[in-house]
């Protein structure tokens, strides 16, 4: 199996790639400063553009978006600024779709191709505890975008999950994380093993309950 993992230089990105690795998969693993594989920067349509050039004619199998940010952890209401916004949108929503856009070529060669979003629980509209506006919106955001392609790509075989990975003790999530990165990867592998047409459109969580949208 052929697996393109976005972010793939740190966190549970490099631990997806990894993991995939070991088991026999081939991955192509990107990141925005080249440290991983492949340079991306999600939100560059002149680099996804060379990307897809570099790949074009190579069955993708599962497409793994998990490049993010979040840039306004525990960031007071009024130190929001316009640039703050910006940053977080054209990563987390317009990278995604970006990504996909540029794969969609590849995925079609596949037999049995997968989209693999990484969202967030903190997407969901069933929960508001406040704070961290831009990374909630984004990862709505996000959310909103992989419903949406399970609809339009169902009639191509085209199978997408949306995924809360876990509260994860990365940079990103931070020491006081409920659950490690490798529990995380090992559960959310599992996720991406089991998706398929029948449940295409999924908001799971890293072990595989259903979240609230």
């Amino acid at each position: 199996m052929h697996v393109v993992v976005t972010g793939s230089s740190r966190g549970i990105g490099r631990e997806l790639k990894k993991r995939l690795e070991a088991r026999g998969d081939k991955v192509t693993g990107t990141s925005r400063d080249h440290s991983s594989g492949t340079r991306l920067d999600v939100s560059d349509p002149g680099q996804q553009a060379r990307f897809a050039a570099q790949i074009k004619g190579v069955a993708v199998d599962l497409l793994i978006c998990n490049a993010g940010v979040y840039i306004d952890k525990n960031m007071p209401l009024t130190a929001y600024t316009a640039e703050v916004w910006a940053k977080s949108l054209a990563v987390n929503v317009t990278g995604v779709f970006l990504t996909v856009q540029a794969m969609l070529p590849n995925l079609r060669l596949s037999a049995a191709p997968k989209i693999a979003i990484i969202s967030s629980q903190m997407a969901s509209h069933a929960r508001a505890p406040g704070g961290s506006y831009a990374y909630r919106a984004s990862k709505a955001a996000a959310l909103n975008i992989g419903r949406n392609l399970a609809t339009d790509l169902r009639p191509e075989g085209i199978a997408v999950g949306i995924y809360h990975p876990g509260w994860v003790r990365t940079d990103m999530g931070g020491e006081e994380g409920e659950i490690s990165v490798q529990e995380s990867v090992e559960g959310l592998m599992a996720e991406f093993d089991a998706l398929s047409l029948e449940t295409s459109g999924c908001f799971h969580t890293w072990d595989g309950r259903v979240h609230a949208f």
